[in-house]
């Protein structure tokens, strides 16, 4: 039996004017794997996740998350997917415990679970000792790790994070994208990363897309890529090769 696709679009285009921001763009991401977005700033795709989102509206074509219509049913579609943009924005005065009860209320979580689930979330990336501390006192890091709190406590089908990496020292970085790959592996989370990380996401990825000028290039596991943009099999190779290989032949 296939999997299920939990993301998918059709030929879906985004224009600004006259420029062109995602063009004809048809993919899928199936239930359970992590499927990373590549590509330089400017390449489509934090607006293909706006369109998934339903923050902002294609100019044709379709697309469908969680079986819905992102643009006819952004608020379910909301309340099923967890999203950690590039740029979280946190109040800073206050505690994690503080703001994720406020984040929480927000989404409609009923208060005789929200407590639990704070809890949980706290534990699940690590904060625990950190309850009492105010958030502006957070390194990049710990605000990352309480972004995904956030997510966590909606207890979305899928998680989608943008350039979740940028601007972490490397040791931030794996301890990220560890706790990345423990929630795909251990709650069969779905995930969707859009990053030029290249390194991190070879680490965890199921399945990349390489994004150029709004266009997919190339998508596929990277043994497969690897096979047919290097002509390797034998595992000899690291996503930047094969990255640099397509991006190269555009």
């Amino acid at each position: 039996m296939e999997p299920a696709a939990i993301i998918e679009t059709i030929n879906i285009t985004k224009k600004y004017g006259s420029q062109t921001a995602v063009r004809d763009l048809s993919f899928q991401v199936e239930e359970g794997e992590v499927f990373s977005f590549l590509g330089p700033n400017g390449a489509g795709k934090t607006t293909t996740i706006l369109m998934l989102l339903g923050l902002t509206t294609p100019s044709s074509g379709a697309a469908t998350v969680c079986g819905l219509d992102p643009v006819r049913n952004s608020r379910d579609v909301k309340r099923l997917v967890g999203y950690l943009p590039e740029n979280m924005g946190f109040y800073s005065d206050l505690t994690p415990l503080q703001g994720l009860d406020y984040i929480a209320e927000l989404n409609g979580i009923p208060a005789d679970v929200r407590s639990e689930r704070i809890r949980k979330s706290l534990e699940t990336v690590g904060l625990t000792e950190q309850i009492r501390k105010k958030v502006g006192a957070f390194s990049r890091g710990m605000r990352q790790r309480l972004g995904i709190a956030e997510v966590l406590i909606k207890e979305p089908r899928l998680m989608i994070l943008d350039e979740p990496t940028l601007g972490l020292d490397p040791e931030g970085a794996a301890q990220l994208i560890e706790l990345i790959r423990s929630l795909n592996k251990e709650r069969r989370m779905t995930v969707l990363i859009s990053s030029h990380d290249l390194t991190q996401v070879q680490k965890i990825s199921h399945r990349v897309g390489i994004m150029l000028k709004g266009s997919m290039i190339a998508a596929g596991s990277m043994a497969s890529l690897a096979k047919e943009s290097l002509g390797i099999e034998d595992g000899r190779f690291s996503l930047e090769d094969i990255y640099m290989k397509y991006f190269k032949e555009v």
